[in-house]
C-alpha cells in the first residue's frame, strides 16, 4: 500500500508539473503580458486540441486510479487523491515559475467542457482536500464486505454537492451566455463580474455532510487496510 501510494503521488504531481508546463506555454504565447479575462481568442484547431487535452488528463487520472486499487474503494479513492494532488500542485508551480495567481482570490478557468468553469483559485484548492479527505475516510474503511462501501444517500449527497459547487463555477458564464439566443456566446469577450460564494459554501457543506455520514456508518468490525 506505501509502495502504491508513494507512486501514485509521484505521478500526480509530475501530471502538475506538466499540466503548469503546458499553460507556461500557451500563456508566453496568448498572454505575454500576463494571464487576464477576457480570454485571447485561439483558433478552432488549437481550441479542440485543447479540449482534447483537458478530457485526456481526466482520463489519465482515472486509470491510475483504477490500476492502483484492488478494491472498488480503492480504485474510488486513488482516483480522488490523484486528481487532488494533481490540482494542487498545478497551482504550486504556476505560482513558482509565473509567480501566478498573485492571489488565491484571482479568477481562472477551471476546466472548459461542456463551458467554461471559472471561478476563484481558493476553490479547487478547497475541493481538493475535501477529495484527500473522502479519499482517506475511503481507504481506511475498506474492507473484505461492501460494509464499507459508499451508501445511496451517501453517494446522493456527494454528487449533489459536486452538481452545486460546479453550479457555481458555470452560471456567471451560463447567464452571459443567455443574452446570445441562439448563437454561441463568444468566450473572448466574457469578463467575469460576480461570484455565487454561497451557492459554492453550500455544495461544499453538502460534499462535507456525505463524508461525515459515511465516516460514522462505515465502521466495519475488522482492522483497516
Amino acid at each position: 500500500m506505501r509502495g502504491r501510494i508513494f507512486w501514485l503521488v509521484a505521478f500526480s504531481i509530475a501530471m502538475g508539473f506538466l499540466e503548469a508546463s503546458v499553460v507556461i506555454y500557451l500563456r508566453d504565447l496568448y498572454y505575454p503580458d500576463g494571464f487576464a479575462f477576457p480570454l485571447t481568442f485561439m483558433s478552432e484547431r488549437n481550441t479542440v486540441v485543447e479540449l482534447l487535452r483537458e478530457a485526456a488528463t481526466i482520463i489519465m487520472l482515472a486509470g491510475i486510479g483504477v490500476l492502483a486499487g484492488r478494491t472498488p474503494n480503492q480504485r474510488f479513492a486513488f482516483f480522488l487523491a490523484s486528481f487532488a494532488v494533481w490540482d494542487i500542485f498545478y497551482y504550486v508551480f504556476l505560482k513558482l515559475f509565473l509567480h501566478w495567481p498573485g492571489s488565491l482570490l484571482a479568477w481562472d478557468i477551471l476546466f472548459l467542457i461542456p463551458v467554461p468553469w471559472i471561478g476563484p483559485v481558493i476553490d479547487p484548492i478547497v475541493v481538493s482536500v475535501t477529495m484527500l479527505l473522502l479519499a482517506a475516510c475511503l481507504v481506511y474503511r475498506d474492507g473484505p464486505t461492501r460494509a464499507g462501501r459508499l451508501s445511496i444517500r451517501e453517494w446522493a449527497l456527494l454528487i449533489t454537492g459536486s452538481v452545486v459547487v460546479v453550479g457555481s463555477w458555470t452560471w456567471e458564464y451560463l447567464r452571459y451566455g443567455f443574452s446570445f439566443s441562439g448563437t454561441t456566446p463568444p468566450i473572448n469577450t466574457f469578463v467575469p463580474q460576480t461570484y455565487l460564494w454561497p451557492v459554492f459554501w453550500i455544495g461544499e457543506g453538502i460534499l462535507l455532510l456525505g463524508i461525515y455520514l459515511y465516516w460514522k456508518r462505515a465502521k466495519p468490525d475488522f482492522p483497516p487496510l
